[in-house]
């Protein structure tokens, strides 16, 4: 009988269904009386989420700690890389910036950052019962293997097995797993306890003879075949969906920088009944609008190059002349000011560019990262109401005495005030992630905006139902049973 275990999710391929299984394998463990915690030793995001020991660890391990009934903790994902070029990013370690490396600077320091990854580890195994770890990407990227701390590196180094799911609906399914497995060396393939196939729909009796034969062949166990679920929703860390929502008749545009950070800030417009929310691509113009929204981002003034060279700039200044409303979100509200400055060349060439001068503020990169939960309240009208979220930024914002700003918010004992109205009304920034997630905030601004419903979704719901069906579908699918039996057969022959 299992007392305590680890056990790895790896993936054939990015977006085989890694993060999800995970998720639902938390949630399905909770249920049945475990203390369970996700583990991810390297993500890499831009999409972040701030702990409550005041980290920066990647969505999908929050996401997965709700999963668990727990709050999430820098040890779940000890390191986090967020791309700021296409062959760089800032490396952050147990929930705090290290420094700026590109690939191979990287490759060079992993051995050293493996202690910072088994540490983490080791302390959620002392504090759960069972850790159910992600892996990142394909064990199977030969140029990767040398030193890798993410896959088969890891689970070598933990001495944890693994099982490998595999996305069928993209196809290739068997060849996949087959030429997953064969790829790797034989103490590897021996920590391989069986396969998942994700995202099937269609007749499974017509998938059998598939099936005999990847078992008969590999002498490895399929697991479970997980069927398509339509409509889930969980957040997603790096995929955007750029599609119109064609939803309602209100519509709002968000521009998408080539570093655009947190874009699930936007989730909640995606899902709402009455808006019709257009995530723009480069090479788009900007379509008319009633909201423009724009989003954060981990290069600030590259995006804003960015968004100058696509002309976008003239777009809104078009949009804010016929009274259209726009709203800057982090890196968005700082590009709306009227300087940007990066003196120490945290982001590039150290100097100062100038914003899209439509509110009276100056913004400066320093080296220590703004990183807090809060709760608060709003008023941009004659209402006040909740909002909660979140704030990772590097820069500190410079705003007149005199200026209204509409937030006023709470991080333990500090009172934060945040953000900036325009004196004419039409334009409103922050550094608040998380602005729209709460319903009545979502209300409010869209009020403002010119949307004159209250039919936001309850995100918190949502999120909860979206991981209860990954759990129902694994207990229905997935033969728990069977990978408890290996795993315990794992435990007996490592033991001895």
């Amino acid at each position: 009988m299992l007392s305590q275990f680890s056990l790895m999710v790896q993936g054939t391929t990015s977006d085989a269904g890694k993060s999800t299984l995970v998720a639902g394998l938390c949630r399905l463990l909770k249920r049945q009386g475990w203390s369970v915690a996700p583990f991810k030793s390297q993500n890499m995001a831009l999409n972040s989420a701030v702990t409550a020991d005041c980290g920066e660890i990647g969505r999908a391990q929050a996401v997965q700690a709700q999963a668990c009934g727990i709050e999430p903790t820098v040890h779940m994902n000890p390191v986090l890389l967020k791309p700021n070029t296409d062959i760089g990013a800032q490396v952050i370690v147990h929930g705090k910036a290290l420094a700026d490396m590109d690939a191979c600077a990287y490759h060079e320091y992993k051995p050293k950052v493996m202690g910072a990854v088994m540490h983490s580890f080791h302390h959620l195994q002392a504090h759960y019962q069972a850790v159910i770890i992600e892996g990142a990407g394909s064990p199977a990227e030969i140029n990767l293997r040398d030193r890798d701390i993410a896959n088969m590196g890891f689970a070598e180094e933990a001495d944890c097995p693994v099982i490998i799911i595999a996305d069928i609906d993209k196809g290739g399914v068997f060849a996949h797993l087959y030429g997953t497995l064969a790829l790797l060396s034989e103490s590897e393939q021996n920590r391989v306890i069986g396969f998942v196939i994700n995202r099937f729909r269609g007749d499974i009796a017509l998938l059998q003879g598939g099936l005999d034969w990847l078992e008969q062949t590999t002498g490895k166990p399929v697991l479970g075949v997980l069927p398509y679920l339509h409509g889930l929703y969980l957040e997603q860390e790096d995929a955007i969906a750029v599609q119109q929502s064609d939803r309602g008749k209100f519509r709002i545009v968000v521009p998408c920088f080539p570093r655009i950070s947190n874009h699930t800030d936007f989730d909640v417009l995606r899902l709402h009944p009455d808006v019709d929310l257009i995530m723009v691509p480069p090479n788009q113009p900007l379509p008319a609008a009633d909201l423009i929204i724009l989003p954060g981002s981990k290069s600030v003034q590259g995006d804003l190059r960015f968004l100058r060279e696509q002309g976008w700039d003239s777009a809104i200044n078009r949009h804010l002349r016929f009274g259209g409303k726009l709203i800057g979100i982090c890196g968005g509200y700082q590009m709306l000011g009227e300087m940007l400055h990066d003196p120490l060349g945290l982001e590039g060439a150290a100097g100062s560019l100038a914003g899209l001068g439509l509110l009276p503020i100056s913004t400066t990169l320093a080296v220590e990262k703004q990183l807090r939960r809060v709760t608060g309240t709003l008023k941009l009208t004659d209402e006040t109401v909740l909002v909660s979220g979140y704030e990772i930024h590097a820069g500190v914002t410079e705003t007149p005495a005199d200026a209204s700003q509409p937030m006023r918010l709470h991080c333990d004992d500090a009172v934060i005030t945040d953000g900036l109205c325009s004196d004419d009304g039409l334009i409103f920034g922050t550094y608040l992630h998380g602005l729209f997630d709460e319903a009545a905030a979502c209300n409010a601004l869209l009020r403002w905006a010119g949307l004159q419903t209250d039919s936001a979704p309850d995100m918190q719901q949502l999120r909860e139902h979206g991981i209860d069906r990954l759990a129902d579908c694994l207990a229905e699918h997935l033969n728990m049973e069977q990978l408890f039996a290996l795993l315990a057969s794992w435990e007996q022959q490592h033991a001895n």
